[in-house]
């Protein structure tokens, strides 16, 4: 019956059965069968733990018998912790019975806890964390309780301090999800106030590591502890560090003062007291020897909670005040111990304050998290620590302002929640105080987030009408002690709002113009900047009303433009505002610009002509001679100023443009829209259906083409405006046009800029704006703006081109489409702003299909390991939403970008991080199964045995399934020359322990196979690399002793008695040469050696027999061989050719002690065996100590004759010199220098 949930939900029945288990199990003894059987409904079941622990619960009750639970404890501590880790539903069935058992039965769980123990050491983490749980549980509940046994409380104690610091060391579990139960079972114990004050430091600080966990479910666990921490804590309302020290140091002083006894022996005793109280409240140690009594007075919940208000309430600084100053100078000892204890606890508070205020760094990290789950929970914590008046929290919050631009809806409700409570309160003088203090030195980025809440909070109504006349009051000086800057931030405020509801500056127009453009703007500079702002926010009737009145704002405007009110730093911005409000405003902004910018041109270049006094091709009278003059005379004040205006209005008239353009056809869609409607209300009453036919109506015209016609002309007529700005309308130029040119020149000058920084940050800021509005322009200046942005001095003017680059890769993608690569290099400037600003853009036009990802993507890859954490942080992001985008473009990039970083000269830990990263986004068993291809395919081809080592780990960092391990198995060809790396068979071993984790038994047994055959393959390509090396190793010592052997003077050369005769070697000759009787030896005993190799050559080509080389001569000639006959796994057999002319053969003892080569030719790739009867040989004498010619000599050979017939001529002639004799010692020792000799003779 226990099996069917529906007759446990009925209570009767349920109690029922209950009472039928219990008198089975306790009355009539058959406690072992019904354990057995409980156990087995608990693994199989669900839905039974919690049924179960209230069976054995009453039990326990109604018979006074705790033997049921005893047993079941008991049977669950025997089961092997291997049968939990196989059984994951069993293992957590069983441990929600514990935690519901601890529950129920804390005291009786408590003493047979121990038989759990040996669990914690099992794999299983859901019994961990259950057992977690149980420990909460029972600290909480089975210590309450004193029975008044002083050994038995004693006992106790100890238990619950054990399973406080098994809590402690659980933190550190493997298992993240035992890591976050321990977490939540500690805010549990702090809220059922188990936690003493000693170990609420040490609690917090565990916390705060955590919040640097790799699990997102840990961190969230750590929020929210920190977050109970808080809230529960002993130490008071008000948690500022300086306010404690203080507090603290006073009444460290006072304690020095209240000692009984002055002297110096009285003092010592004191301080020995006082640090051991504070390590007694602070660490929480339990002193053995205490009584029971002692023991509880420390560690009891009782007296911890009552300690806990007392230290609320002392921790006050008026408190604690009052108290000392109506303290006797001569105080008791009750006064002494507890200004004592106070003391200590002033040291856990500055403690813990320190700890809440450390978390701060780590909190903005987190607001930046991907995690969804750690920006909510980390502005929840932000707030409590704001409430408790934690140092840094006011300043960690205004980070989490652009997350209003999140979109997770959470995440926003969750800043949008944030911001109401903190800022927007019931009174409305304070709420406008709140949001002007906050628009003060605000950054771009804060103001432009503050402008969408605001905004969304207005048209909500969450900002009050009672608010909106606060600001005004601020704003225009009613308010007592309001400064220009306050001003300024109110109406900051009244433009945010404006933005969503343009009617709340409807009825103080005058005010923005009499305040924003009087007096108080040359107190505050950028109030002027703000009231230009607040002109561009007017509703549409405002602003005709101030057209129709012809107000002064336009003066305004244009005295703002051309006067010297403003200080150079604000003037730029202000400027930039004021032309922004003329082209919103006037009817005709391009007449009323056009008369400033002349203006500008007689004031700046003192010339009397106008603008439109210029050269018949164009180009203004203007040279370079005279702009530096310009420059020089003038200054750079109004020359900054001049390219500035031209550049901002060209910009802003290409805006206007588009706008008109705009405007214009949603008119006539609306025209059109209403014709239809008004039609169609004449045939039909009915509103829907008149809307409806409107709407087929539009959609025939569209789809006859009826206005695609006149979109055509509209699109026409725009380009040609656009055009007309800088290029003009056939030879007629017009200001800006005219002006453009000036702005290169000067921007080519670059002696006069490098004199002049600022002008140059002026002139390339305009020579970009002016590249954006013309193509041609632009193109023109492409190659002069990468230019600057790679060599310029400034790193301002840098990051400004870099930005252009972004603006113009938008508006003329086919034009930067060559520059690519140049684009890509600004990720590698030394300057940090630069890589910053290079970054973003390139992150904005990948991410938003503006600019196709191509290999280039590896210098974005190398900014993941970018010294400035900031750069780094905004890399990652790139690549986590790139991995969002189709089918994970990262899984199509990753080869090649291994390929090019491998290539960069990088450490190897920046590598291994670099491709780390990229590898975690990829996370389709499909994908990875690709990668494993592509990562294999790339061994072959490559010698480089660093790219093999990289190859291997980005494969080691894949995650392998059955599939996956067989296709990287399959392709075993392609990566079998690499396993003689140590590294690369390491990492291949790494694969393969991954794979037997979690394999079945028949694929664990391939795997092991396949593994026992890389170790194979790499142990025998090991062997043969070493005997590489030292083959080489031996020919190079050879090749230096016959170098530095010099021939004996007195005998006559080996070369000069070889005579060159048309009809070929003279044999007389060649007996007749000398030959010293160490050259001798040492040409003698190597044929054991290179008898059995044939060198052939073409003729004519004196150096094609051997390789300048060594290292691939050695394998062309000695290494194949070997190679063959290692592969076979058989010794090779002892050579032993004769040469029939020597009297008597070398004996055994003479023989040379290496393995002989097999009796193969080798030969040269590409080249042909020659005719038995003609054999070539070629020669250089470099390697030989008997000729000083660097030139390489053929010989030719009559028909009749070859080499080894000389050479074995030779041998025999002079091995009659070499003395035999027993020893192997000498004997090997003049073998070797016969084998040098014999193959310089072979050679030539």
């Amino acid at each position: 019956m226990f099996e069917k949930p529906s007759l446990l939900k009925n209570k009767e029945t349920k109690d029922a059965l209950c009472k039928i288990v219990g008198a089975c199990a306790t009355k009539y003894h058959y406690t072992m069968q019904s354990s057995a059987s409980i156990l087995h409904l608990i693994h199989k079941y669900d839905f039974l733990p919690q049924h179960m622990a209230d069976a054995v619960a009453q039990a326990e009750i109604k018979y006074n018998d705790g033997s049921l639970a005893v047993s079941l404890i008991r049977e669950i501590g025997r089961m092997s912790p291997k049968d939990y880790a196989r059984d994951a539903s069993g293992a957590e069935n069983v441990g929600r019975f514990l935690v519901e058992l601890a529950d129920r039965m804390p005291k009786l769980m408590s003493i047979n806890v121990g038989i759990l123990m040996p669990h914690f050491g099992g794999e299983s983490y859901k019994i961990r964390s259950s057992l977690v749980g149980v420990f909460g549980k029972l600290i909480a509940k089975a210590f309450k309780d004193n029975d008044g046994n002083s050994s038995n409380s004693t006992h106790r104690l100890r238990s619950k301090q054990a399973m406080l610091d098994i809590l402690l060391e659980r933190c550190r579990d493997v298992s993240a999800y035992t890591r976050s139960r321990v977490l939540q079972t500690w805010a549990e114990l702090c809220e059922e106030h188990s936690v003493s004050i000693g170990l609420w430091n040490q609690v917090s600080e565990i916390a705060a590591g955590r919040l640097e966990d790799k699990a997102a479910m840990v961190r969230k666990s750590a929020l929210n502890l920190l977050s109970t921490l808080l809230q529960y804590n002993p130490f008071g309302p008000q948690l500022r560090t300086a306010t404690f020290e203080a507090t603290l140091e006073k009444y460290k002083q006072k304690l020095t003062g209240m000692t009984p006894l002055s002297t110096s022996h009285g003092n010592e005793e004191n301080d020995v007291v006082v640090k051991t109280e504070i390590s007694e409240i602070e660490e929480g140690e339990i002193n053995n020897d205490l009584n029971g009594n002692a023991a509880e007075e420390h560690l009891s919940p009782d007296k911890n909670e009552e300690a806990e208000q007392n230290c609320v309430e002392d921790s006050g600084p008026s408190q604690i005040e009052n108290g000392v100053d109506n303290d006797d100078n001569t105080p008791d000892v009750g006064s002494l111990e507890q200004t004592r204890a106070l003391v200590a606890s002033l040291e856990a508070g500055v403690r813990f304050a320190k700890c809440m205020s450390s978390t701060m760094p780590v909190l903005v990290q987190l607001l930046a998290s991907p995690a969804a789950t750690d920006v909510e929970h980390s502005i929840q914590f932000l707030m409590r620590c704001r409430q408790f008046l934690v140092d840094g929290a006011e300043s960690c919050l205004r980070k989490m302002l652009p997350l209003v631009f999140s979109q997770e809806r959470a995440i926003y409700e969750a800043v949008e929640g944030a911001f109401i409570t903190i800022y927007i309160k019931k009174n409305s003088m304070e709420t406008a105080s709140n949001l002007i203090n906050i628009t003060i030195d605000a950054s771009v980025g804060d103001l432009a987030a503050l402008e969408y809440i605001i905004g969304v909070l207005v048209s909500k109504g969450d900002v009050s009408s009672g608010t909106i006349s606060a600001l005004w009051d601020f704003f225009t000086f009613n308010v007592n002690g309001v400064s220009a800057e306050l001003s300024r931030g109110a109406l900051s405020v009244l433009c945010m709002a404006a933005k969503s509801s343009p009617k709340v500056l409807s009825l103080h127009l005058l005010n923005i113009i009499d305040i924003g453009f009087g007096r108080w703007a040359k107190e505050d500079p950028l109030l002027a900047r703000t009231a230009c702002i607040a002109l561009q926010r007017l509703s549409e009737e405002d602003r005709g009303s101030l057209i129709t009145r012809h107000s002064r704002v336009f003066n305004s405007l244009k005295s703002l433009l051309v006067g010297q009110g403003l200080t150079e730093q604000s003037w730029y911005s202000a400027a930039e505002q004021a032309i922004n409000a003329i082209y919103t405003l006037h009817p005709k902004p391009e007449i009323f610009l056009a008369d400033i910018i002349k203006r500008f041109y007689v004031s700046t270049f003192g010339q009397n002509e106008t603008l439109e006094q210029v050269a018949p091709d164009g180009q203004t009278q203007l040279d370079e001679a005279s702009l530096h003059q310009c420059s020089l005379s003038v200054g750079v004040t109004k020359l900054s100023r001049f390219v500035f205006i031209v550049s901002h209005v060209a910009l802003k008239h290409l805006v206007y443009i588009e706008s008109s353009v705009r405007k214009v056809r949603k008119q006539k869609a609306d025209k059109q829209r209403a014709a239809a409607e008004s039609q169609a209300s004449e045939t039909d009453a009915d509103l829907s259906q008149s809307s409806e036919k409107a709407t087929q109506e539009c959609n025939i015209n569209a789809e006859l083409g009826v206005s695609a016609s006149e979109d055509a002309r509209l699109d026409s007529l725009a380009e040609k405006a656009e055009r007309e700005i800088i290029t003009g309308r056939q030879n007629q130029k017009f200001v800006i046009g005219i002006c453009a040119p000036i702005i290169a020149k000067i921007c080519k000058d670059f002696a006069m800029l490098q004199k002049f920084p600022r002008l140059q940050a002026s002139a390339m800021l305009a020579l970009c704006k002016l590249m954006v509005v013309d193509p041609d322009f632009c193109d023109a200046n492409l190659q002069l703006l990468f230019t600057v942005a790679q060599n310029a001095v400034s790193e301002t003017v840098r990051s400004n081109c870099v930005i252009a680059l972004g603006d113009l890769a938008v508006r003329f993608p086919n034009h930067l489409e060559p520059w690519t690569e140049h684009m890509y290099a600004r990720l590698s400037d030394p300057s940090q702003s630069v890589r910053k600003n290079a970054v973003l853009v390139l992150s904005h036009l990948i991410l938003n299909d503006m600019m196709k990802v191509k290999g280039y993507i590896s210098e974005m890859a190398l900014r993941l390991e970018d010294e400035d954490p900031r750069i780094s942080n905004l890399v990652k992001l790139f690549f986590h939403e790139l991995s969002k985008k189709g089918n994970n473009p990262i899984y199509n990039l990753l080869p090649d970008i291994l390929s090019r970083i491998s290539c960069q000269n990088i450490s190897e830990e920046t590598f291994c991080n670099i491709m780390q990263f990229l590898i975690d986004s990829i996370k389709k068993d499909k994908q990875m199964e690709g990668l494993i291809e592509k990562l294999c395919h790339r061994f072959s081809g490559i010698t480089d045995k660093k790219h093999w080592v990289d190859i291997a780990y980005c494969l080691s960092q894949l995650t392998y399934t059955e599939k996956g391990f067989k296709k990287l198995a399959d392709l075993y060809k392609n990566y079998e020359h690499a396993l003689a790396e140590d590294a690369v068979i390491d990492y291949f071993k790494s694969i393969s322990s991954k794979a037997k984790k979690f394999a079945k038994p028949e694929v664990k047994s391939f795997v092991e196979d396949f593994e026992a055959k890389l170790v194979k393959c790499h142990e025998e390509r090991k062997e043969l690399e070493i005997t590489a090396q030292n083959a080489m190793s031996h020919q190079q010592k050879l090749s230096a002793q016959a170098g530095t052997e010099k021939p004996n003077p007195d005998e006559t050369s080996f070369e000069t008695k070889i005579a060159f005769q048309d009809d070929g070697f003279n044999e007389e000759d060649i007996g007749s040469s000398k030959i010293t009787s160490e050259e001798s030896t040492r040409g003698d005993a190597a044929e054991d050696i290179d008898s059995h190799e044939s060198i052939i050559s073409e003729p004519g080509d004196a150096t094609a027999s051997r390789s300048t080389n060594d290292e691939s001569y050695l394998e062309s000639n000695i290494c194949p061989s070997a190679t063959k006959s290692c592969r076979k796994g058989k010794p090779r057999k002892k050579q032993s050719r004769r040469n029939p002319k020597l009297e008597e053969p070398l004996t055994e003892e003479d023989e040379l002690p290496d393995i002989q080569p097999a009796e193969t030719k080798v030969v040269q790739p590409g080249r042909e065996l020659p005719d038995d009867n003609s054999s070539i040989s070629s020669f250089s004498h470099d390697n030989i100590g008997l000729s000083r010619r660097k030139k390489a000599v053929q010989v030719k050979l009559p028909a009749e004759e070859s080499v080894s017939s000389v050479i074995d001529e030779e041998k025999e002639n002079n091995i009659k010199q070499i003395p035999h004799t027993r020893s192997s010692h000498k004997a090997r020792q003049q073998k070797e220098t016969v084998t040098s000799q014999t193959r310089t003779l072979r050679r030539r």
